[in-house]
């Protein structure tokens, strides 16, 4: 697997030794493999690791087959993908509401199946959506970009962006709920605010315009727990309209959907931003 990409935003001053440790993640015994292999090219050339790289430059990275593993998976339909972005790297999607974002059985297919149909080798997920739930979700498309994706993940440097239609008239128009997060004794499916034992949850929300079903709200997450979004509204008395779980109003899906995804790209420091559309979800405003 050869991997290749240019630093095209200004790039923070590093040397080559920590491009590889602080930036690409890459684990010690690689980061030797790379160097002892001269699999590591800057500008076409080997140089010093303590040589900075800067904006401009093409970096080359080259990985034996054991290095990162490849993962194989049954392949889906591809035609079955709506791509809203991709490079080679990673890949954004829309997923319709109905589908599972992975599988939990090795050869159940899912939409990682169908997206890595589509892409021509096995994808790995960075984060999921329910399955009730449509829009953007993220795949990465190597196990060696997999860890960068994760942890931008984790540190909140991928902003995801929910739209929901939801009861009530939500005032004021701007709020955040931190409850908590645990598991419903009663109901493994489900997910509860749990003030003691739970797990720390933020939510943005802001109303964005109020139909005679309810409110349209822009949701935020700040963590991603489980049902985050769901739990939330539904405890403050604005459960998600035709949700199975916590609401009891009728709707031919649930009025949750993954609007936008943005984030910094981690190789070349370009901001990305894709926005997915729902024709089921905006139909299911009116």
């Amino acid at each position: 697997m050869t991997l290749t990409y240019t630093l095209k935003n200004p790039y923070p001053d590093s040397t080559v030794k920590e491009l590889l440790e602080e930036h690409l993640l890459i684990p010690r015994k690689i980061r030797h493999f790379l160097r002892t292999k001269k699999h590591l090219l800057i500008n076409g050339e080997n140089i010093n690791w303590q040589s900075l790289v800067k904006t401009g430059d093409t970096i080359q990275l080259t990985f034996d087959d054991d290095d990162y593993p490849q993962k194989t998976i049954p392949f889906g339909d591809s035609k079955l993908v709506d791509c809203l972005y991709q490079d080679e790297h990673l890949i954004i999607v829309n997923k319709p509401e109905g589908i599972k974002t992975h599988g939990n059985e090795p050869n159940e297919i899912a939409l990682l199946n169908h997206v890595s149909a589509y892409v021509g080798k096995t994808c790995y997920v960075i984060h999921r959506l329910d399955m009730e739930t449509s829009g953007a979700v993220m795949f990465a498309k190597n196990p060696f970009v997999l860890p960068i994706l994760n942890r931008l993940l984790e540190n909140k440097d991928i902003s995801r962006e929910y739209w929901a239609l939801a009861q009530g008239k939500f005032e004021p128009k701007h709020q955040v709920f931190q409850d908590k997060i645990g598991r419903d004794r009663h109901d493994r499916r489900k997910r509860v605010v749990d003030r003691r034992n739970g797990q720390t949850a933020l939510t943005i929300v802001d109303r964005l315009k109020v139909f005679p079903k309810g409110s349209l709200v822009k949701c935020r997450l700040k963590t991603g727990r489980t049902h985050q979004i769901r739990v939330h509204l539904s405890a403050h008395g604005h459960a998600i309209i035709g949700d199975p779980l916590y609401s009891n109003t009728p709707a031919k899906r649930l009025m949750l959907h993954a609007h936008k995804l943005s984030f910094t790209h981690p190789f070349t420091l370009e901001k990305i931003s894709v926005e997915a559309k729902s024709k089921t979800f905006e139909a299911g405003l009116h």
